[in-house]
């Protein structure tokens, strides 16, 4: 049998797995044949050098890892149903505690058995305990029991299990005995490597058949180690072939009309109309953006930049190039507080230099619909400023040279598609450029992977005379303090923003709610300050109201949920105060703290966490009092939460990564981006002879993340 049918023979065919356990595997872990149960990676090992003793478990909250004999498995009745046991070790004794839903445990193991345990200690009773720990049977009581297969190995894997699992036997010790005999079986001879042999020789690489097998039954740490590496250059390098080729098929594929100089509205606005001098770090990416202009395929750039660090003015100059060149703009924003905000920004500098600029969201009304439609058709309007709206059929235009996304993670890949692929109602058929904007700070490393196929520019450099906005970390006990601040605050004149996670109070969370505290803050600003609602379930008219009220002067408090992360500019506003920020990301409450210091006043952040904020919880938000640097923030997010989490999985186009770690394995990162791109500058199709097998690979790695291998 080949060895590409081989791995595809369904999971049924292995001893072990009946019709039930398939069914589980496959809507539990989307395990169907051999090929995906060998690819169902362990999320941690047990390392047996390491073993601890009971005697010396302390409460320190780190996991441990003990043997010993069970002893005593008593299922325990009453209104908290349990089952408990006896851990027994040459130096003590150490209670296992698992609660409802945990029969099984009684059913798997008995008194007698030598077990590996590991988890979380705690103390009840001046006694160590663990609380739902993960058990490894090494020996069985039971008379003509088989030996454990693994008992000797120095390293065991521990896979994810889930109830749906445990209730068909499949427990992490239950998985580990399929991956075993899985690997025991006599596999095809001769299994091709997908990557060609120049490649594996150059990086050290293991062959792919022996690190799959080490990965999960390693010998020694070292053999652990060079297959997980394996395994991550792997889907770390397929994920950038992709953009590479998206990125080289752009380049040869798209034509866009050249904007080859500046005109008469840019140095006009330059020259006359700027509101401040540029900062250094504005002046470099405008001159990268001149540059990509200029040219006759489209431009694909990334903007970072911090909040408040002029990406707004970098747009609009930019704007003008296309302008000059007799092209539209079109200018999408996530939501319509932002696309307001973009609209008073580009229409006060835009309208004394005769430039005609509209607004299209879901809730422009059908007359003015109709009117903005007719505008951009005919060209009368040249500049467009809307949300998801402008990615309808009926939008048309009639000369679109340039697209900006603000918030650009906010978007899908084939929704900002959508947008470019307007351009071809144009009479040449060409696609316009494109400039993304984003105020979240990305890492480099995932900007690297998440934008692979796009220009990145940074602007880092913070306007002069903007004052650092001073954080706090404070607890419920701290409330009256924390209002009285606020108050003093209003007395002088300023205004603030108080920020909820929630919008109604819900009898699954404690969590504050925006529409009770706008109700408490009523009651205590009453007769000294107008508080004012901001949530996402207000119309659009709603919305704006309390806007305008609140940018005016006449509200003084703004009540809100993370509705304002983006897109609000009131520089009298000088108090942030967030609720449960521990429920917030690191990189969202950078932008809500981003809401203040936009004026010559001294700003401040108040994050409100609850009286029992856990060590964790304290840890990330002392990295939001500590620096004020987005991209320092934007790092700790990422390695806290994930990329996925980070960016959001189904908007940025990332595939699930298995096993790598896009801060921790950085340089691997770059490696395979660099290796990449010399690929395909020397074999853009995968068709030489000794790349074919790759491009299989490849295709199958697109169909299984869902990842076009061609993005227009």
């Amino acid at each position: 049998m080949e060895a590409e049918a081989y791995w595809a023979t369904p999971i049924t065919y292995l001893s072990g797995v009946g019709p039930k356990r398939a069914e589980v595997l496959a809507t539990e872990l989307g395990v169907r044949t051999f090929a995906d149960l060998r690819a169902l990676l362990p999320f941690r090992y047990i390392t047996r050098e390491h073993l601890g003793r009971i005697a010396d478990i302390r409460d320190d909250g780190l996991p441990i890892t003990v043997t010993g004999t069970l002893s005593q498995l008593i299922e325990v009745p009453g209104r908290r149903k349990r089952v408990t046991a006896g851990l027994l070790d040459a130096s003590g004794a150490l209670e296992l505690v698992w609660f409802e839903g945990a029969s099984w445990i009684k059913k798997s193991y008995k008194a007698g058995d030598a077990v590996i345990a590991y988890g979380k200690p705690s103390f009840y009773g001046g006694r160590p305990q663990l609380v739902h720990p993960e058990l490894e049977r090494l020996t069985d009581s039971t008379p003509g029991a088989e030996p454990n297969p693994w008992a000797t190995l120095p390293i065991l894997p521990v896979y994810a299990s889930t109830d749906a699992l445990r209730r068909v036997g499949l427990d992490a010790r239950g998985l580990r005995k399929l991956v075993w005999a899985l690997l025991a079986k006599t596999p095809p001879e001769s299994e091709p490597d997908p990557l060609p042999a120049a490649l594996i020789a150059t990086e050290a690489l293991p062959p792919l058949s022996d690190a799959l097998r080490d990965v999960h039954f390693p010998p020694d740490a070292a053999r652990l180690e060079a297959a997980q590496r394996r395994v991550k250059f792997d889907e770390l390098f397929y994920f950038q072939l992709i953009l590479a080729r998206r990125r080289a098929h752009r380049r040869t594929g798209r034509s866009a009309l050249p904007f080859e100089r500046v005109g008469e509205l840019f140095h006009r606005f330059y020259e006359t109309g700027l509101p401040f001098a540029l900062t250094e770090a504005q002046k470099r990416v405008v001159r990268e953006i001149r540059a990509d202009l200029a040219r006759p395929e489209p431009m694909n750039r990334l903007v970072q930049g911090d909040v408040g660090s002029g990406k707004t003015m970098v747009a609009l100059l930019t704007l003008l190039i296309a302008l000059d060149s007799q092209c539209q703009v079109a200018v999408l924003a996530p939501t319509e507080i932002l696309v307001d905000q973009h609209l008073r920004s580009f229409t006060r500098y835009l309208n004394p230099l005769g430039v005609r600029t509209v607004r299209l969201t879901g809730s422009t009304r059908a007359a003015a619909r109709r009117e903005v439609l007719a505008l951009l058709a005919s060209g009368a309007a040249q500049v467009v400023v809307g949300t998801h709206a402008l990615l309808e059929p009926p939008v048309q235009f009639a000369r679109l040279g340039l697209t900006v996304i603000d918030e650009q993670h906010k978007f899908g890949v084939m929704q900002r598609a959508a947008l470019w692929a307007k351009a071809s109602a144009h009479a040449e058929g060409r696609y316009p450029h494109n400039l993304a904007l984003t105020a979240t700070p990305i890492p480099r490393t995932l900007a690297l992977t998440a934008y692979g196929e796009v220009d990145v520019s940074v602007i880092d450099e913070l306007p002069p005379g903007r004052r650092p906005i001073r954080t706090v970390l404070r607890t419920e006990g701290h409330r009256l303090r924390v209002l009285g601040f606020v108050s003093e605050q209003l007395a002088a004149g300023r205004q603030a923003y108080v920020v909820y996670p929630l919008i109604e109070d819900s009898l699954k969370s404690d969590l504050l709610a925006a529409e009770s505290g706008f109700e408490f803050l009523q009651r205590y600003f009453a007769g000294t300050a107008r508080v004012g609602l901001m949530h996402g379930r207000l119309s659009s008219d709603e919305k704006e109201k309390v806007m305008r009220a609140f940018v005016a002067g006449q509200v003084q408090v703004l009540v809100a949920t993370t509705v304002i992360e983006v897109g609000v500019d009131v520089p009298n506003a000088t108090v942030m105060l967030i609720e449960n920020p521990e429920r917030f990301g690191l990189s969202q409450l950078h932008q809500l703290r981003g809401r203040v210091g936009r004026g010559g006043e001294q700003s401040f952040c108040i994050l409100m966490g609850p009286d029992s904020l856990s060590r964790e919880g304290r840890t990330r938000l002392n990295a939001m009092v500590e620096t004020s640097d987005g991209f320092r923030i934007a790092e700790v997010d990422l390695s806290l939460r994930g990329p996925g989490d980070f960016l959001g999985t189904r908007q940025s186009g990332l595939p699930e990564f298995r096993m790598a770690d896009l801060v921790a394995d950085a340089p691997l990162v770059a490696r395979t981006r660099e290796l990449a791109q010399a690929l395909v500058a020397t074999d853009p199709d995968l068709s030489q002879p000794e790349h074919r097998t790759l491009a299989a690979a490849l295709e199958r790695y697109s169909l299984q993340h869902r990842l076009e291998l061609w993005v227009a």
